[in-house]
């Protein structure tokens, strides 16, 4: 099953998808310029193969709803990411704050 439902952070919107896969989801919270995502998320890719994109992501690992992506550590985030002043440590809703 795909759940895709819109959320809105301190005024702001943001489209939260989940995506039920056999034995574990895809989650992730996007703007339209920026996003955080579980543990699926290939920082490394992003950071070098696909660098000229610019992509703005934080990768959080061991969660398993939305509202567990909104409250957990990032464990990763892209150089893009680092330029908006986003860590790894930083809560994801933190993180979702501080994204174009």
């Amino acid at each position: 099953m795909i759940d895709l439902k819109p959320l809105c952070i301190d005024g702001k919107f943001y489209r939260a998808v989940s995506v039920e896969l056999p034995k574990t989801s895809l989650l992730a919270i996007a703007s339209d310029k920026s996003y955080i995502m579980c543990g699926a998320l290939d920082v490394g890719l992003l950071n070098s193969r696909l660098a000229d994109r610019g992509i703005i992501a934080g990768k959080a690992t061991g969660v398993r709803t939305l509202e567990e992506l909104l409250n957990a550590p990032l464990a990763e985030v892209t150089l893009e990411a680092e330029k908006y002043g986003i860590r790894p440590g930083m809560i994801g809703r933190e993180a979702l704050l501080k994204m174009p």
